[in-house]
Protein backbone atom coordinates (compact mmCIF):
# COMPACT_ATOMS: atom_id res chain seq x y z
CA UNK A 1 0.00 0.00 0.00
CA UNK A 2 1.14 3.61 -0.69
CA UNK A 3 0.05 5.92 1.80
CA UNK A 4 -1.14 9.37 0.56
CA UNK A 5 -1.19 11.98 3.34
CA UNK A 6 -2.48 15.53 2.80
CA UNK A 7 -1.16 17.67 4.77
CA UNK A 8 -3.99 20.35 4.71
CA UNK A 9 -3.62 23.87 5.39
CA UNK A 10 -1.81 23.87 9.09
CA UNK A 11 -3.69 21.64 10.92
CA UNK A 12 -1.56 19.47 13.47
CA UNK A 13 -1.25 16.03 11.64
CA UNK A 14 -3.80 13.66 13.26
CA UNK A 15 -2.45 10.67 15.67
CA UNK A 16 -2.80 8.01 12.83
CA UNK A 17 -1.09 9.61 9.93
CA UNK A 18 1.72 10.21 13.07
CA UNK A 19 1.84 6.44 13.44
CA UNK A 20 2.24 6.10 9.31
CA UNK A 21 5.39 8.30 9.33
CA UNK A 22 6.72 6.67 12.18
CA UNK A 23 6.82 2.97 10.45
CA UNK A 24 7.52 4.79 6.81
CA UNK A 25 10.39 3.47 4.79
CA UNK A 26 10.03 5.41 1.36
CA UNK A 27 8.87 9.35 2.02
CA UNK A 28 8.28 11.25 -0.71
CA UNK A 29 7.05 14.85 -0.90
CA UNK A 30 7.84 18.91 -1.27
CA UNK A 31 11.17 20.02 0.87
CA UNK A 32 8.76 22.02 3.02
CA UNK A 33 6.64 18.92 3.81
CA UNK A 34 9.94 16.52 4.51
CA UNK A 35 11.47 19.24 6.70
CA UNK A 36 8.08 19.59 8.39
CA UNK A 37 6.98 16.01 9.53
CA UNK A 38 8.76 14.13 11.71
CA UNK A 39 10.56 11.38 9.94
CA UNK A 40 12.49 7.93 11.54
CA UNK A 41 15.95 8.03 10.86
CA UNK A 42 16.33 5.31 8.61
CA UNK A 43 13.48 6.25 6.55
CA UNK A 44 14.30 7.30 2.79
CA UNK A 45 13.42 10.66 1.66
CA UNK A 46 12.96 11.40 -1.83
CA UNK A 47 12.29 15.28 -2.60
CA UNK A 48 9.16 15.99 -5.06
CA UNK A 49 10.08 17.97 -8.45
CA UNK A 50 9.45 16.32 -11.32
CA UNK A 51 6.53 13.53 -10.94
CA UNK A 52 8.39 10.69 -12.58
CA UNK A 53 11.80 10.06 -11.40
CA UNK A 54 9.82 10.02 -8.04
CA UNK A 55 7.25 7.51 -9.06
CA UNK A 56 10.14 5.36 -10.85
CA UNK A 57 11.41 5.73 -7.24
CA UNK A 58 8.57 4.31 -5.20
CA UNK A 59 7.92 1.53 -8.30
CA UNK A 60 11.64 0.27 -7.62
CA UNK A 61 11.41 0.18 -4.10
CA UNK A 62 7.87 -1.73 -4.27
CA UNK A 63 9.87 -4.22 -6.60
CA UNK A 64 12.21 -4.61 -3.93
CA UNK A 65 9.96 -5.70 -1.16
CA UNK A 66 9.68 -2.07 0.78
CA UNK A 67 12.66 -3.28 3.11
CA UNK A 68 12.56 -0.19 4.99
CA UNK A 69 8.60 0.01 5.71
CA UNK A 70 5.96 1.36 3.77
CA UNK A 71 5.59 4.28 1.33
CA UNK A 72 4.17 7.90 2.18
CA UNK A 73 3.32 10.49 -0.34
CA UNK A 74 3.32 13.66 1.90
CA UNK A 75 0.91 16.27 -0.72
CA UNK A 76 -0.62 19.94 -0.07
CA UNK A 77 -4.03 19.98 0.81
CA UNK A 78 -6.21 17.39 -0.34
CA UNK A 79 -4.53 15.39 -2.79
CA UNK A 80 -7.26 13.94 -4.07
CA UNK A 81 -8.29 17.39 -5.26
CA UNK A 82 -5.87 18.69 -8.35
CA UNK A 83 -3.32 16.65 -6.53
CA UNK A 84 -1.38 13.25 -6.51
CA UNK A 85 -3.73 11.24 -6.29
CA UNK A 86 -4.31 10.89 -10.02
CA UNK A 87 -1.05 10.23 -10.69
CA UNK A 88 -0.63 7.39 -8.44
CA UNK A 89 -3.83 5.78 -9.13
CA UNK A 90 -2.75 5.68 -12.30
CA UNK A 91 0.40 4.50 -12.51
CA UNK A 92 0.09 1.80 -9.44
CA UNK A 93 -4.32 1.23 -9.36
CA UNK A 94 -6.79 3.11 -7.19
CA UNK A 95 -6.66 -0.36 -4.92
CA UNK A 96 -3.02 0.22 -3.47
CA UNK A 97 -3.61 3.93 -2.42
CA UNK A 98 -4.72 4.57 1.54
CA UNK A 99 -5.92 8.53 0.84
CA UNK A 100 -5.61 10.47 4.21
CA UNK A 101 -7.00 14.05 2.94
CA UNK A 102 -6.62 17.33 4.24
CA UNK A 103 -8.52 20.59 3.78
CA UNK A 104 -7.68 22.01 0.40
CA UNK A 105 -6.10 25.24 -0.05
CA UNK A 106 -9.73 26.28 -2.03
CA UNK A 107 -12.07 25.28 1.15
CA UNK A 108 -9.43 27.35 3.47
CA UNK A 109 -9.52 29.93 1.23
CA UNK A 110 -13.46 30.88 1.27
CA UNK A 111 -13.52 29.66 4.48
CA UNK A 112 -11.65 32.74 5.29
CA UNK A 113 -13.69 35.29 3.29
CA UNK A 114 -17.08 33.19 5.00
CA UNK A 115 -18.34 32.55 1.41
CA UNK A 116 -19.56 29.21 0.30
CA UNK A 117 -18.02 27.67 -2.19
CA UNK A 118 -20.50 24.85 -4.07
CA UNK A 119 -21.26 27.23 -6.50
CA UNK A 120 -17.64 27.65 -7.06
CA UNK A 121 -16.01 26.87 -10.39
CA UNK A 122 -12.21 25.73 -9.40
CA UNK A 123 -9.71 25.73 -12.46
CA UNK A 124 -5.90 24.55 -12.92
CA UNK A 125 -3.38 26.86 -14.45
CA UNK A 126 -0.66 24.80 -12.56
CA UNK A 127 1.91 23.48 -15.16
CA UNK A 128 -1.41 24.02 -17.70
CA UNK A 129 -1.51 27.39 -20.19
CA UNK A 130 -3.31 30.30 -18.44
CA UNK A 131 -5.48 30.91 -21.53
CA UNK A 132 -8.68 28.88 -20.04
CA UNK A 133 -8.33 30.28 -16.13
CA UNK A 134 -8.74 33.72 -17.80
CA UNK A 135 -11.66 33.05 -20.00
CA UNK A 136 -13.80 30.99 -17.12
CA UNK A 137 -12.87 34.08 -14.64
CA UNK A 138 -14.74 36.22 -16.83
CA UNK A 139 -17.75 34.22 -17.23
CA UNK A 140 -17.88 32.83 -13.85
CA UNK A 141 -19.14 35.06 -11.02
CA UNK A 142 -17.01 33.07 -8.17
CA UNK A 143 -13.72 31.00 -9.14
CA UNK A 144 -11.09 29.79 -7.73
CA UNK A 145 -7.78 29.89 -9.43
CA UNK A 146 -4.91 26.99 -8.62
CA UNK A 147 -1.79 28.72 -9.86
CA UNK A 148 1.79 28.33 -10.62
CA UNK A 149 5.19 30.49 -11.27
CA UNK A 150 4.23 32.30 -14.33
CA UNK A 151 0.40 31.48 -13.79
CA UNK A 152 0.11 33.58 -10.88
CA UNK A 153 -1.78 36.68 -9.61
CA UNK A 154 0.08 38.79 -11.67
CA UNK A 155 -0.42 36.94 -14.88
CA UNK A 156 -4.28 36.03 -13.92
CA UNK A 157 -5.12 40.03 -13.22
CA UNK A 158 -3.22 40.98 -16.36
CA UNK A 159 -4.88 39.72 -18.72
CA UNK A 160 -8.16 40.40 -17.02
CA UNK A 161 -7.67 44.13 -17.00
CA UNK A 162 -6.59 43.80 -20.79
CA UNK A 163 -10.31 42.42 -21.40
CA UNK A 164 -11.59 45.17 -18.65
CA UNK A 165 -13.34 42.65 -16.45
CA UNK A 166 -14.46 43.81 -13.27
CA UNK A 167 -13.11 41.45 -10.57
CA UNK A 168 -11.99 41.43 -7.10
CA UNK A 169 -8.77 39.14 -6.84
CA UNK A 170 -8.75 37.78 -3.18
CA UNK A 171 -4.85 36.67 -3.32
CA UNK A 172 -4.59 33.82 -0.68
CA UNK A 173 -0.47 33.18 0.39
CA UNK A 174 1.01 30.40 2.94
CA UNK A 175 -2.34 29.75 3.75
CA UNK A 176 -2.65 27.54 7.50
CA UNK A 177 1.06 29.29 8.39
CA UNK A 178 0.67 31.18 11.19
CA UNK A 179 3.21 33.49 10.78
CA UNK A 180 2.97 34.11 7.22
CA UNK A 181 -0.37 33.41 6.06
CA UNK A 182 -2.06 36.54 4.17
CA UNK A 183 -5.66 37.04 2.31
CA UNK A 184 -5.68 39.96 0.10
CA UNK A 185 -7.75 42.05 -2.31
CA UNK A 186 -6.84 43.73 -5.49
CA UNK A 187 -8.20 44.50 -8.61
CA UNK A 188 -6.73 42.89 -11.86
CA UNK A 189 -4.49 46.07 -12.60
CA UNK A 190 -3.50 46.30 -8.85
CA UNK A 191 -2.70 42.61 -9.31
CA UNK A 192 -1.04 42.60 -12.34
CA UNK A 193 1.67 45.34 -11.01
CA UNK A 194 2.82 43.25 -7.79
CA UNK A 195 5.35 40.34 -7.61
CA UNK A 196 3.39 37.96 -5.25
CA UNK A 197 6.59 35.58 -4.42
CA UNK A 198 6.26 31.48 -4.74
CA UNK A 199 3.79 31.74 -1.57
CA UNK A 200 0.58 31.83 -3.82
CA UNK A 201 -1.94 29.00 -2.05
CA UNK A 202 -4.79 30.14 -4.55
CA UNK A 203 -6.49 32.81 -6.24
CA UNK A 204 -10.29 33.87 -6.01
CA UNK A 205 -11.47 35.44 -8.75
CA UNK A 206 -15.00 37.40 -7.84
CA UNK A 207 -17.83 39.09 -9.73
CA UNK A 208 -19.81 41.37 -6.85
CA UNK A 209 -22.16 42.78 -9.30
CA UNK A 210 -24.19 39.29 -10.17
CA UNK A 211 -26.08 37.92 -7.51
CA UNK A 212 -24.85 34.99 -5.55
CA UNK A 213 -26.07 31.43 -6.02
CA UNK A 214 -29.54 30.15 -4.24
CA UNK A 215 -29.28 26.91 -1.91
CA UNK A 216 -28.11 24.25 -4.79
CA UNK A 217 -28.46 20.30 -4.97
CA UNK A 218 -24.96 19.96 -7.82
CA UNK A 219 -22.02 21.63 -6.71
CA UNK A 220 -19.62 23.47 -9.04
CA UNK A 221 -21.28 25.23 -12.06
CA UNK A 222 -24.61 25.69 -12.95
CA UNK A 223 -25.28 22.48 -15.48
CA UNK A 224 -26.32 25.35 -17.94
CA UNK A 225 -29.71 26.93 -19.15
CA UNK A 226 -33.06 24.74 -19.01
CA UNK A 227 -33.93 26.08 -22.55
CA UNK A 228 -31.82 27.98 -25.24
CA UNK A 229 -33.46 29.81 -28.89
CA UNK A 230 -35.15 31.79 -26.63
CA UNK A 231 -38.22 34.10 -28.09
CA UNK A 232 -37.27 36.97 -29.38
CA UNK A 233 -39.33 38.96 -27.15
CA UNK A 234 -36.73 37.95 -24.01
CA UNK A 235 -34.33 40.29 -25.68
CA UNK A 236 -34.69 44.13 -26.12
CA UNK A 237 -34.44 44.87 -29.59
CA UNK A 238 -34.71 47.50 -32.58
CA UNK A 239 -37.31 47.59 -35.22
CA UNK A 240 -36.89 43.13 -35.33
CA UNK A 241 -33.62 43.82 -35.92
CA UNK A 242 -32.70 40.21 -33.96
CA UNK A 243 -31.22 36.97 -35.13
CA UNK A 244 -34.89 34.83 -34.88
CA UNK A 245 -34.80 32.13 -32.55
CA UNK A 246 -35.02 28.98 -35.77
CA UNK A 247 -31.63 31.05 -36.88
CA UNK A 248 -29.89 30.84 -33.21
CA UNK A 249 -30.91 27.44 -32.77
CA UNK A 250 -29.20 26.35 -35.26
CA UNK A 251 -26.24 28.81 -34.96
CA UNK A 252 -25.83 28.08 -31.31
CA UNK A 253 -25.47 24.20 -32.04
CA UNK A 254 -22.61 24.67 -34.84
CA UNK A 255 -20.61 27.63 -32.66
CA UNK A 256 -20.81 24.70 -29.35
CA UNK A 257 -20.70 26.97 -26.91
CA UNK A 258 -19.28 26.10 -23.71
CA UNK A 259 -17.35 26.65 -20.25
CA UNK A 260 -13.92 27.68 -21.19
CA UNK A 261 -14.62 28.53 -24.58
CA UNK A 262 -14.41 32.30 -25.94
CA UNK A 263 -16.66 33.59 -28.58
CA UNK A 264 -17.29 36.38 -30.61
CA UNK A 265 -20.36 38.00 -32.47
CA UNK A 266 -19.38 39.95 -34.46
CA UNK A 267 -22.41 42.41 -35.71
CA UNK A 268 -24.06 42.07 -32.62
CA UNK A 269 -27.10 44.05 -32.35
CA UNK A 270 -29.69 43.52 -30.03
CA UNK A 271 -26.76 40.67 -28.60
CA UNK A 272 -29.20 38.07 -28.60
CA UNK A 273 -26.18 35.30 -29.81
CA UNK A 274 -23.80 36.62 -27.51
CA UNK A 275 -26.00 36.35 -24.44
CA UNK A 276 -27.17 32.75 -25.24
CA UNK A 277 -23.84 31.69 -25.91
CA UNK A 278 -23.14 32.74 -22.42
CA UNK A 279 -26.02 31.24 -20.85
CA UNK A 280 -24.16 28.46 -22.11
CA UNK A 281 -21.04 29.15 -20.15
CA UNK A 282 -18.71 30.82 -22.68
CA UNK A 283 -16.81 33.97 -22.49
CA UNK A 284 -17.85 36.42 -24.68
CA UNK A 285 -16.85 39.42 -26.57
CA UNK A 286 -19.85 41.51 -28.46
CA UNK A 287 -18.69 43.64 -31.28
CA UNK A 288 -21.43 46.52 -32.51
CA UNK A 289 -20.70 49.63 -34.38
CA UNK A 290 -23.50 51.69 -33.07
CA UNK A 291 -23.98 53.18 -29.26
CA UNK A 292 -26.98 52.12 -29.16
CA UNK A 293 -26.79 48.68 -30.20
CA UNK A 294 -24.01 48.23 -27.87
CA UNK A 295 -26.27 50.02 -24.60
CA UNK A 296 -28.92 47.47 -25.96
CA UNK A 297 -26.73 44.17 -25.73
CA UNK A 298 -25.05 45.43 -21.71
CA UNK A 299 -29.01 45.37 -21.10
CA UNK A 300 -29.51 42.14 -22.61
CA UNK A 301 -26.40 40.74 -20.91
CA UNK A 302 -27.61 41.84 -17.15
CA UNK A 303 -31.28 41.07 -18.03
CA UNK A 304 -30.25 37.29 -17.86
CA UNK A 305 -27.40 37.29 -15.87
CA UNK A 306 -24.66 36.76 -17.69
CA UNK A 307 -20.93 39.09 -18.60
CA UNK A 308 -20.67 39.93 -22.23
CA UNK A 309 -17.52 42.08 -23.12
CA UNK A 310 -18.86 44.41 -25.31
CA UNK A 311 -16.56 46.77 -28.01
CA UNK A 312 -17.71 49.58 -29.69
CA UNK A 313 -15.95 49.66 -33.11
CA UNK A 314 -16.57 48.40 -37.14
CA UNK A 315 -15.41 44.98 -37.96
CA UNK A 316 -12.87 44.08 -39.43
CA UNK A 317 -11.04 47.25 -38.47
CA UNK A 318 -11.77 46.55 -35.03
CA UNK A 319 -10.77 42.73 -34.86
CA UNK A 320 -7.03 43.76 -34.88
CA UNK A 321 -5.90 42.61 -31.48
CA UNK A 322 -8.88 41.83 -30.08
CA UNK A 323 -8.67 39.84 -26.98
CA UNK A 324 -5.10 39.14 -27.83
CA UNK A 325 -3.27 37.01 -27.00
CA UNK A 326 -6.11 34.55 -27.15
CA UNK A 327 -8.43 33.36 -30.19
CA UNK A 328 -11.75 33.04 -30.50
CA UNK A 329 -12.70 29.36 -30.19
CA UNK A 330 -15.80 30.20 -32.02
CA UNK A 331 -17.24 33.18 -34.22
CA UNK A 332 -20.24 34.24 -35.12
CA UNK A 333 -20.83 36.69 -37.60
CA UNK A 334 -24.96 38.44 -37.69
CA UNK A 335 -23.84 41.77 -39.76
CA UNK A 336 -20.90 43.31 -42.20
CA UNK A 337 -22.37 44.24 -45.27
CA UNK A 338 -19.85 44.76 -48.34
CA UNK A 339 -16.84 44.45 -45.65
CA UNK A 340 -18.42 40.59 -44.85
CA UNK A 341 -15.71 38.93 -47.08
CA UNK A 342 -13.12 40.67 -45.61
CA UNK A 343 -14.59 40.07 -41.87
CA UNK A 344 -15.13 36.30 -42.17
CA UNK A 345 -11.11 36.34 -43.53
CA UNK A 346 -10.43 37.89 -40.42
CA UNK A 347 -12.35 35.53 -38.31
CA UNK A 348 -11.67 32.35 -39.92
CA UNK A 349 -7.54 33.31 -39.42
CA UNK A 350 -8.02 33.37 -35.98
CA UNK A 351 -11.06 31.05 -35.15
CA UNK A 352 -9.94 27.83 -33.33
CA UNK A 353 -12.67 25.87 -34.10
CA UNK A 354 -15.73 27.46 -36.47
CA UNK A 355 -17.10 30.51 -38.20
CA UNK A 356 -20.81 31.06 -38.46
CA UNK A 357 -22.32 33.36 -40.59
CA UNK A 358 -26.28 34.94 -41.14
CA UNK A 359 -27.04 36.02 -43.96
CA UNK A 360 -30.47 37.99 -45.48
CA UNK A 361 -28.83 38.61 -48.72
CA UNK A 362 -28.23 35.39 -51.21
CA UNK A 363 -25.73 37.28 -52.91
CA UNK A 364 -23.30 37.64 -50.03
CA UNK A 365 -23.17 33.63 -50.16
CA UNK A 366 -20.40 32.80 -52.45
CA UNK A 367 -17.80 35.61 -51.28
CA UNK A 368 -18.23 34.34 -47.18
CA UNK A 369 -17.99 30.44 -48.25
CA UNK A 370 -14.96 31.36 -50.15
CA UNK A 371 -13.38 33.61 -47.54
CA UNK A 372 -13.57 30.73 -45.25
CA UNK A 373 -12.48 27.64 -47.51
CA UNK A 374 -9.32 30.01 -48.62
CA UNK A 375 -8.47 29.94 -44.75
CA UNK A 376 -8.78 26.33 -44.79
CA UNK A 377 -12.17 25.50 -43.35
CA UNK A 378 -14.69 23.11 -44.78
CA UNK A 379 -17.50 24.75 -45.18
CA UNK A 380 -21.56 23.74 -45.69
CA UNK A 381 -24.61 26.11 -45.33
CA UNK A 382 -28.51 25.60 -45.15
CA UNK A 383 -31.07 28.20 -46.18
CA UNK A 384 -33.62 28.42 -43.25
CA UNK A 385 -37.19 29.13 -44.44
CA UNK A 386 -39.86 28.81 -41.48
CA UNK A 387 -43.47 29.46 -41.02
CA UNK A 388 -44.89 30.19 -37.22
CA UNK A 389 -48.26 30.14 -36.11
CA UNK A 390 -50.50 33.22 -36.34
CA UNK A 391 -53.66 34.06 -34.70
CA UNK A 392 -56.94 34.02 -37.10
CA UNK A 393 -60.05 35.09 -35.65
CA UNK A 394 -62.68 32.32 -34.48
CA UNK A 395 -59.89 30.52 -32.96
CA UNK A 396 -57.97 29.40 -35.70
CA UNK A 397 -54.55 29.83 -37.21
CA UNK A 398 -52.54 30.15 -40.39
CA UNK A 399 -48.88 29.85 -41.17
CA UNK A 400 -46.93 33.14 -41.10
CA UNK A 401 -43.76 33.30 -43.13
CA UNK A 402 -40.32 34.61 -41.93
CA UNK A 403 -38.11 36.08 -43.63
CA UNK A 404 -35.28 33.13 -45.08
CA UNK A 405 -32.07 32.96 -44.01
CA UNK A 406 -29.10 32.00 -44.87
CA UNK A 407 -26.40 30.26 -42.44
CA UNK A 408 -23.14 29.14 -43.32
CA UNK A 409 -20.65 27.89 -41.51
CA UNK A 410 -17.06 26.59 -41.62
CA UNK A 411 -14.99 23.85 -39.38
CA UNK A 412 -11.24 24.00 -38.76
CA UNK A 413 -10.00 20.49 -39.10
CA UNK A 414 -9.18 19.23 -36.14
CA UNK A 415 -5.31 19.07 -36.22
CA UNK A 416 -5.64 23.15 -35.02
CA UNK A 417 -7.92 22.20 -32.19
CA UNK A 418 -5.47 19.00 -31.04
CA UNK A 419 -4.17 19.62 -27.84
CA UNK A 420 -6.63 22.85 -26.86
CA UNK A 421 -7.02 22.61 -22.92
CA UNK A 422 -10.30 22.20 -21.01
Amino acid sequence: MITVVGTGTGAPLPADVKEVLAGAGLVVGARRHLAAARLPERAERVVLGPLAPALDRIERYADEGAPGGPVVVLASGDPGFFGIVRALAERFGAGRLDVRPGVSSVATAFARLGLPWDDAVVVSAHGRDLRTAVLVCRSRPKVAVLTAPGSGPAELGAALAAAGAERVLVVASALGDPEHESVERATPAEAAARDWGPAVSVVLCLDGSRSPAPARTVAGPSAGPGRWALDESEFAHRDSMISKFEVRALALARIGPRLGDLVWDIGAGSGSVAVECARLGATVTAVEKTPDGCDRVRANAAAHGVDVRVVHGAAPAVLSGLDAPHDPDAVFIGGGGRELPAIVGECARRARRAVVIAMASLDRVPAARDALTAAGFACDGVLLQSSRLAPLPGGVSRLAAANPVFVLWGVRPPARTEGVSQ
